[in-house]
């Protein structure tokens, strides 16, 4: 399908120094109102907690699960992390281990963290990641064609691997926002991914040196905006790569709150990426350190 030519039905991006305004102005409003416990309960009940190591394994990722499922033992007073993010090897190990909990299942797939494979290869993964019991699923958008103008390329990448899942697998779609850099391109491929069947766009692998920034969120969300209004549709805002402290975490949800509305602010259209934020959520929440992770 064409892609492409939707884009010229929205307004171009921000300009950067306006996208840097609006980000000062947000951290303001961050540091007043939202730097607060029932921000901390909710930010660490919107995490997508990860696993995505070289050195990861049945048995390191069924402790990392296993903990996640009996944490509603020792903190009854804290929303669980909405999932546990693992490779596609493992979503039948994280299964085991959050079975009978509310726990969702995510997986990454399609060549990432580079999406630079072939695309019955990426689609392939995706089938099997789901057939072993993911709930939802991460890609990366090409950023190889993002970068070069093959713009229908890129958002029917999406599309195709978008059909080898039922409508009730979550797809959230990672732009790898620290490569595009530009507002521009940022605003592009967020559009392409929502028009192609993403249910959330996402910021960053965690893979490469530049991850989430509050400047790139704004611009995704601000796209998100856009395409609810032309579209009724609405599609949710994931923040991952480099998330750590709660301050930061609180600031993502002020952005979306700003600029998405209160409505956005659900696990359904909300999410954090993250493993070393969830200590740091629960030491602020609890008032003094914790590493149950």
């Amino acid at each position: 399908m064409e892609y492409a030519n939707h884009l010229n039905e929205y307004a171009p991006a921000c300009s950067a120094a306006r996208i840097d305004e609006e980000v000062a102005r947000i951290r303001a409003i961050a540091a007043e109102r939202n730097y607060r416990t029932e921000v901390y309960k909710f930010c660490y009940s919107a995490i997508d907690l990860t696993t995505l190591s070289c050195n990861d394994s049945v048995a390191s990722v069924t402790e990392f699960a296993r903990k996640a499922a009996e944490f509603y033992v020792k903190y009854p007073h804290i929303p669980n992390v909405v999932s546990i993010c693992v490779y596609p090897a493992f979503v039948d190990t994280v299964g085991l281990a959050v079975d009978g909990t509310s726990m969702r299942i995510t997986s990454v797939g399609g060549g990432f963290p580079a999406s630079q494979t072939f695309l019955e290869v990426k689609a392939l993964e995706v089938a099997m990641a789901v057939e072993n019991g993911a709930d939802e699923i991460d890609i990366v958008l090409n950023v190889g064609k993002m970068l070069t103008g093959a713009y229908d390329e890129a958002a029917n990448e999406v599309e195709v691997i978008r059909a080898e899942m039922d409508e009730d697998i979550v797809l959230k779609v990672i732009i790898e926002s620290g490569a595009l850099k530009t507002p521009e391109l940022i605003r592009k491929a967020s559009l392409l991914s929502m028009f192609a069947g993403a249910d959330f766009i996402k910021t960053s692998t965690g893979k490469i040196d530049v991850a989430a920034t509050p400047e790139a969120a704004v611009v995704m969300c601000q796209a998100i905006r856009d395409y609810y209004e032309k579209t009724g549709r609405k599609v949710g805002f994931k923040a991952a790569g480099g998330v750590r402290t709660p301050e930061e975490a609180a600031l993502y949800y002020t952005i979306v709150e700003e600029v998405l509305g209160k409505e956005w602010l659900t696990t359904d259209l909300f999410r954090i990426g993250a493993s070393s934020a969830a200590n740091n959520l629960l030491s602020a929440i609890e008032g003094h350190e914790v590493k149950y992770y």
